[in-house]
């Protein structure tokens, strides 16, 4: 069996990610916007490498037309378990491996639905909520939160957590702490839901 490169795994781990959490394959582009990639066309470039190897299969003229072959779970992956991310430098995606300061394995079972990465909070605009400076935030990979809901949201090139509250078209980051502001995005910034928590770590006590 040929040996995956480091970034083809991570495409092949994301895959088995997504089938999990959401039940049907990623596009190209929520690929390419996970891992960093310049284009979906760069995803499709390892997207072409992991078929070739035999691990995955392309249904042509299919936006998600990607499916796990016979042969997928025999490619072990180089790197395993939840990647934990630190600081994220500012415009990167939260899963690039700049950002990844380890891997740990936990129980799936712990958490519902299925966890894609830790974040390791900073501050204490969550305080009251529970959710302390250090603790690891167990997150799920999602572009959509309901009200009350602790996200973990882009504004431009900035991620914030806080608890998602939205009224019509006005959209509230809200803290957990009476000394800090809620965010009110301004008209024309570009607000994205990176992910919601289904767990919290204490004190990153792993």
């Amino acid at each position: 069996m040929e040996i995956l490169t480091d970034r083809q795994q991570q495409v092949l781990d994301f895959i088995r990610h997504h089938l999990d959490a959401h039940g049907l394959p990623p596009t190209r582009a929520e690929i390419a916007r996970a891992l960093g990639f310049s284009s979906g066309n760069a995803a499709e470039v390892h997207l072409r490498a992991l078929e070739r190897k035999g691990a995955i299969e392309l249904i042509a003229h299919a936006s998600r037309g990607i499916r796990l072959s016979a042969m997928a779970q025999e490619f072990t992956a180089t790197a395993t378990g939840l990647p934990l991310i630190g600081r994220i430098a500012a415009g990167s995606p939260i899963l690039a491996e700049q950002n990844i300061e380890a891997r740990y394995q936990l129980d799936e079972r712990l958490f519902g639905p299925h966890a894609d990465y830790l974040l390791r909070v900073q501050g204490q605009s969550l305080r009251d909520a529970g959710i302390l400076d250090g603790d690891l935030l167990v997150v799920r990979c999602t572009p959509e939160a309901c009200n009350g809901q602790i996200v973990v949201a882009r504004i431009d090139d900035e991620v914030t957590v806080k608890r998602f509250e939205r009224t019509g078209e006005r959209v509230r980051l809200l803290s957990a702490n009476p000394d800090f502001a809620p965010i009110e995005p301004a008209t024309g910034a570009a607000l994205v839901i990176e992910g919601v928590a289904v767990g919290v770590i204490r004190c990153g006590r792993l």
